[in-house]
């Protein structure tokens, strides 16, 4: 892929990593793999931290394009996207509306709903509907097991599986000590699957299926980044039948939260009937040397080097007209 892009002519690029987030830790990672990926293919790219430097540096120092490596509040949740826009810097991945919508599982659950897609049932808790009198009544709701997470974080941070009622103060209390607000969802039993999409409109298109098979069923932060105890089918394994409907879906969620340029769903699929159910929505996703993205490119015959630079030649602002009309890219 990155054979037929010039990266000379790709200008000089900031990778942006790190950040503020909870996420830090793992962005540092995904943004040290791209930006080695980015030089080893002849790109002009930088490390850039918006945890220590100002982002109007980044227009200062005369970049010319951004890789957004970060996760996370202030990463992939349409912050940094508006400032980038402000700056007039094209940026990967999706724009502003599209970032803080995924970044906000309740409201991605809204539009999937909208769209007729399947999701776990829900109960979305504001900062005031935290009563312990209150909080006693969802397993009543929701069944159990259930999961309560916080909304706006990622990377499984945050998340407990709710096993009975004694369970749910701890499980509420961790959660809001990274939101104000609530998440709880109705717990599926079965397989977890993550589909990329790379592409923004018609041109949307889902890299192969990954089946994640983790300790115990237990795929949290730990497991994610930091074992090699989780087990990633790709191919899946799953029929020929169920890959592709899982694909249809993601395609279909991915364009009506308006995504672009990259993404990728995370997925449970029942096991007493096979039905798929959309989670989340990425649209940041990881680059680490665990991360699934890459895993399911390469899959596809594309290499981590090959992935990076095409993320970042499909870099664009919102609202940019294809560079085929003469206007600015």
């Amino acid at each position: 892929m990155s054979g037929s892009i010039d990266t000379k002519a790709l200008g000089k690029t900031a990778v942006l990593m790190g950040g503020t987030s909870a996420e830090r830790e793992v962005s540092l990672m995904s943004g040290s793999g791209v930006l080695h990926a980015l030089k080893s293919q002849g790109v002009d790219a930088y490390a850039f931290d918006p945890a220590t430097r100002e982002l109007a540096e980044l227009k200062r120092e005369g970049f010319q394009r951004v890789f957004i490596a970060l996760h996370g509040r202030h990463g992939e949740d349409g912050c940094v996207q508006g400032a980038l826009e402000l700056l007039g810097l094209p940026y990967t991945g999706s724009g502003v509306m599209a970032s803080a919508l995924c970044m906000d599982k309740t409201m991605t659950k809204r539009i999937f709903v909208a769209e007729g897609l399947p999701t776990p049932r829900w109960l979305w808790l504001g900062a005031a509907d935290l009563a312990r009198e209150r909080i006693r009544t969802i397993p009543d709701e929701l069944g159990l097991p259930l999961i309560v997470k916080p909304p706006r974080e990622g990377s499984s941070i945050g998340i407990t599986k709710v096993e009975g009622y004694s369970d749910m103060a701890e499980a509420v209390k961790l959660a809001t000590q990274y939101d104000p607000d609530l998440l709880c969802e109705e717990f599926i039993d079965g397989e977890e699957v993550t589909c990329p999409v790379l592409g923004a409109g018609d041109t949307a298109h889902a890299l192969p299926v990954i089946r994640i098979v983790a300790p115990e069923g237990n795929y949290d932060y730990q497991h994610k980044y930091f074992t090699d105890d989780t087990h990633y089918l790709v191919p899946s394994g799953l029929p020929e039948a169920e890959e592709r409907e899982i694909q249809r879906l993601v395609v279909h969620a991915y364009r009506a939260l308006g995504c672009r340029g990259w993404g990728r769903a995370d997925l449970m699929i029942r096991k007493s009937d096979r039905q798929p159910f959309l989670l989340e929505m990425n649209t940041s996703p990881g680059m680490t040397g665990h991360s699934l993205v890459p895993m399911s490119a390469k899959a596809a015959g594309m290499s981590y080097e090959q992935l990076c630079v095409h993320l970042l030649a499909a870099a664009t602002l919102d609202g940019a007209r294809p560079a085929t009309t003469g206007a600015p890219a």
